[in-house]
């Protein structure tokens, strides 16, 4: 069962399912019973936060209502409703509270010490080294995996071997890597 999206509408629908047959607002409420998840997913486009898409569509819905009555072309009603929800979200962001204060010196940013190229292509050349004296087969997967960026099942279908021969495979090179004595300084 689904939520309803405006919680007066459908109180109101379900007075007139029973007793009040002729609630001056049931075509409302049969709107909104009938249109709400189409426009919930309008006004989750809206927002980053369902929470807020939920919020923006009652806001929303509850203008809608107020203006019901002169609404004349109720096969427009979507339309309507949109142009609030965006009327409404854009009136929120316009509304929101900006810190922002002025002062005489620009802070410093703070930067980040660039890598050495040098120090990059050393390290660069003593990986592709310790690559270079794996065996063929772990070495065509460890290229495959993490040069190439093929996936597990990529690379097993290449190599045409299991998944499970890939992930081990590639276990083992990887330790050997690791214990490289040229790669240890790295760490």
């Amino acid at each position: 069962m689904t939520t309803p999206v405006c919680a007066g509408a459908s109180r109101a629908a379900s007075a007139t399912d029973g007793h009040h047959p002729h609630t001056p607002y049931a075509s409302f409420s049969s709107y909104v019973r009938a249109r709400g998840p189409v426009l919930l997913r309008t006004a989750r486009s809206l927002t980053a936060n369902p929470c807020d898409a939920e919020d923006l569509l009652q806001t929303a819905l509850a203008k809608t209502y107020v203006a019901w009555e002169r609404i004349e072309d109720h096969r427009a009603l979507d339309g309507y409703v949109r142009r609030a929800l965006l009327n409404t979200r854009t009136s929120q962001w316009r509304k929101r509270k900006v810190d922002e204060f002025a002062c005489e010196e620009l802070p410093e940013r703070e930067t980040l010490p660039t890598p050495d190229p040098a120090e990059q292509q050393s390290l660069h050349d003593a990986m592709w080294r310790a690559v270079l004296k794996l065996p063929d087969r772990q070495r065509a997967m460890v290229v495959l995996r993490y040069y190439e960026d093929l996936s597990e099942a990529q690379t097993a279908e290449v190599l045409g071997v299991s998944i499970g021969t890939v992930k081990s495979a590639v276990s083992r090179a990887l330790g050997k890597l690791r214990e490289d004595p040229e790669l240890t300084p790295v760490r």
